[in-house]
């Protein structure tokens, strides 16, 4: 069986050029980064604004489990079906980061023959976005700690300080360090950290600029720690919003590749969905919109995390609802669900199977109490059994959620049609009528509440005694307005990743609350998720080597 990488490297890759033409855009909308990559010009997405926006289709999927979703192959997939049956269709996916595709999770460019490309590419340095913004966010500590260094005018107080360096990789031993030392002439000392660079506010404020002078206001806005005073600080104050939109203003422009097929792909952005808001930028989305009949996008992890956000938080901000929602499943992680281990799941189990259920029933009912029409898609596995697909597929029936199989990761494009037709029939026949889950107008206890209720099922919220303190704190800034970011566990609908399937009568504990003002959310943090992820004993990175020509090898 042949490795993503080398089915990858197989394909004769269509200049860019050419993928830009079956969009309508010509070279002239292009600014490129050799062959097969390129950014979209400015000007060009700024004479699209005119034009009428096509389709949105979201996919999601269960909670991820170890056994595997293949949420981003079946987004690859659809997207390439639906332009086999003559539908003009363009994809809209995040850019992977450096620490999963060297650690554990791998890269995010799809699988099998549902990939885009060139996937080593796109899983590596790409065209620099991720070191912009890396680079943006350490020249805010830099230039932050110059302040305090040269008589700190602003009266900020070290130990208050919030805003934290990022690197694009997974290094546990950044997560808490001590900055200044070495004598006067070094700096300040104080206490900092690291995050992962898809964890940094920029990353999510690139994500949500509609373009260059709202990216600027936005980066204004971040707060990045408080006064003696206990007052908030400002990038604005500081006065570096100008030199840091600067840094950004090739990143922001979104990036186009392709699929194995030539399906253009629009791949820009990429903030992490546990930790932050999961969903790609608005301007490729919506520069998607304008090039597409139909836009296949996808949110990040499960529904209850990467969907809601991209609900909540992102389509206020695209101002255009998902047409349809895709559900990705596969027998195996409903197995996992329903108490089977990783090593019994070639077997065949009905029992479990039903017991898992209960998890995608869960998600099917949460995207419908936005109003949106709902389509499963079973991701087919060899070791799936006659049984267990007649089984699953009437457990759907029993929910009324329309259901197709999708072998695309095997199949490419033409393991996707059964999909593609029903997602255009249920587009045609049932109309979107969308609302968020919680108003702008409720406070921050509030809007948890309702979200841990009604999205993850739990019965009931703490707080701690710092979050308590903060929600008071936000409250008198007008914070409390804002929407909220949650950030949780992905492998459970509670915080405990434990708790797989569908458990009830929890309580969901916010040990934290972090203003992202600049992006526009307020995080909340639950359980033991990391804003800076440690590798596994035996990273992906182990595997990884390049050849005498260039070639990469063991990259997936």
């Amino acid at each position: 069986m042949k490795t993503d990488i080398e089915i990858s490297q197989e394909v004769d890759l269509l200049p860019i050029k050419k993928v830009a033409e079956s969009i309508e855009l010509t070279e002239d909308d292009l600014e490129l980064f050799g062959k097969y990559k390129a950014k979209i010009d400015f000007s060009t997405i700024q004479n699209l604004a005119g034009k009428e926006e096509g389709n949105l289709i979201l996919v999601t999927s269960i909670n991820p489990t170890p056994a595997g979703e293949g949420k981003s192959t079946v987004t690859i997939g659809l997207g390439d079906a639906l332009n086999h049956i003559g539908k003009k269709t363009v994809i809209a996916l995040r850019e992977p980061s450096l620490g999963p595709v060297m650690g554990i999770k791998g890269g995010a460019t799809g699988g099998g023959y549902a990939q885009v490309l060139p996937m080593e590419d796109i899983n590596l340095h790409f065209t620099g976005d991720m070191h912009a913004i890396t680079t943006a966010n350490n020249a805010l500590s830099a230039l932050l700690d110059n302040h305090i260094q040269q008589g700190n005018e602003l009266n900020i107080d070290a130990r208050r300080v919030i805003w934290k360096r990022v690197v694009d990789l997974n290094d546990r031993e950044l997560r808490q360090v001590i900055v200044g030392l070495g004598g006067p002439i070094q700096g300040v000392p104080r206490e900092d950290g690291f995050d992962i660079t898809v964890a940094s506010e920029i990353m999510a404020i690139l994500c949500l600029a509609s373009d260059l002078e709202d990216l600027k206001f936005r980066l204004g806005n971040i707060v990045i720690g408080y006064t003696f005073d206990r007052e908030p600080v400002t990038v604005s104050d500081l006065g570096v919003q100008g030199a840091l939109t600067l840094l950004l203003k090739e990143a922001i422009k979104p990036n186009l590749v392709q699929t194995i097929y030539g399906t253009a792909a629009l791949v820009h952005g990429g903030p992490f969905a546990n930790i932050a808001h999961g969903c790609n930028s608005i301007l490729a989305t919506k520069t998607a919109l304008k090039l597409g009949d139909y836009v296949v996008t996808e949110a990040g992890f499960g529904a209850d995390l990467g969907a809601e956000k991209f609900l909540d938080i992102k389509v206020p901000n695209l101002k255009k609802a998902p047409d349809a929602v895709v559900i990705v499943a596969t027998i195996r992680a409903l197995k996992m669900h329903g108490g089977v281990e990783k090593t019994a799941l070639k077997e065949e189990n009905i029992p479990a199977l039903v017991k898992g259920f209960d998890n995608l029933e869960k998600h099917v009912e949460n995207m419908k109490s936005y109003g949106l029409p709902v389509v499963v898609a079973i991701n087919e596995f060899v070791d799936d059994t006659e049984n267990e697909i007649l089984a699953l597929l009437d457990l759907c029936k029993t929910i009324d959620v329309p259901v197709e199989l999708t072998s695309v990761w095997e199949k490419g494009a033409e393991g996707g049609i059964a999909l593609a037709k029903r997602v255009i029939q249920v587009i045609e026949e049932q109309s979107s009528e969308f609302q968020t889950i919680y108003q702008m107008g409720m406070n921050l206890e509030d809007k948890i509440n309702a979200i841990v209720t009604k999205i993850y099922g739990g019965s009931n919220v703490t707080f701690s005694k710092k979050a308590k303190n903060q929600l008071a704190t936000f409250e008198k800034y007008g914070w409390d307005r804002l929407p909220v970011c949650m950030a949780k566990t992905q492998y459970s609908l509670s915080d405990d990743p434990q708790k797989l399937g569908c458990p009830k009568g929890f309580t969901i504990t916010i040990r934290e609350l972090v203003p992202k003002i600049g992006a526009g959310f307020i995080v909340a943090l639950t359980g033991d998720v990391m804003t800076m992820p440690g590798l596994p004993k035996k990273p992906a990175a182990l595997n990884m080597d390049v050849d005498k020509d260039g070639h990469a090898i063991g990259l997936f």
